[in-house]
This record gives structure tokens, sequence and C-alpha cells, in this order.
């Protein structure tokens, strides 16, 4: 499923749907350069999950707990990940075989020690289409994330 968005609301607003539809212990992975929307994605998700609070990407702690919405949700960014054991020394298969919502920023850095199931979006921007444009490409991997032909903008 490939979506084309030229505004950060745009890149948002896809999070926001995919927020409304998913389940408990889906585990997302974004992937995609520095600047690209990885963030935007995932507070539109927390949001669609009714989640009010500022979200913040977590670079620095790794992973940022919410459980203000309909389902717990776990932001996770490994960008400064250099060994698998330094996530998973924070209870990394606690958080993604919960009842709750992972998505994980940079999954790329980790896909080693990644669950066989979960939905991946990979976002790319086009300089040349404009500044805010971007191709969001959404990826099941497992019967679990069928819902996202759902999702429609």
């Amino acid at each position: 499923m490939v979506f084309y968005v030229n505004s950060l609301e745009e890149t948002t607003k896809i999070g926001f749907l995919l927020g409304k539809l998913v389940q408990p212990s889906d585990v997302i992975c974004l992937t995609g350069d520095l600047g690209t929307g990885k963030t935007h994605i995932t507070k539109g998700i927390a949001k669609g999950l009714g989640i009010e609070e500022h979200i913040t990407s977590p670079t620095f702690t790794i992973v940022n707990e919410y459980d203000s919405g309909r389902l717990k949700f776990y932001h996770f960014d490994v960008y400064r990940v250099s060994d698998p054991d330094e996530i998973y020394a924070i209870g990394f298969d606690e958080y993604i075989f919960s009842d709750g919502v992972s998505v994980i920023e940079w999954a790329n850095y980790i896909e080693e020690i990644l669950p066989k199931e979960f939905l991946h979006i990979y976002i790319e921007k086009d300089l040349s289409k404009g500044e805010n444009f971007r191709k969001i490409t959404i990826t099941p991997y497992g019967e679990r994330y069928n819902y996202i032909k759902e999702l429609k903008i």
C-alpha cells in the first residue's frame, strides 16, 4: 500500500488513521532517512489511539511509554542503539509481546531481533517534487495486519 503526501499534516493524518485501526500487540516498524517524518507518523498513531500527551522521540532513553489511550503505547527510537543487547536490557521482549502497541523508529537497526510479524512503514522524500513530498509505503508482514486495507486518506 503506497501513499503520496505533500505536507506534515498529511503524514501525521496517515498515522492518525492507522492509530484508529491498530490492535493489541501490534508492532509497527518505521524506516527512512533523517527528516522523512517517522516521528510525525508516530504522533499521528498516538493521537489515533486517543493519547493527548505530547509525543517526543526517545532518542536517548530508547523507549517512551504512554497509557492514556485505548491501548498502551510504546514508542521506541533505536537510532543510537549499537548492539541488540542494549535493547534487550530495557525489556524489549516484554514490550513487544505485551498487549500494547509498539512503534519502532529506525527499526532497520535492529531487524535481526524483530518479531516475525509486524507492519513496516517506509518513508521516502523526493525533493524534486517539493520539500514536504513523501512516498509512504506500508507493508504488512502477517495476516493480523490485513486491517490496513481499510486505510484510506
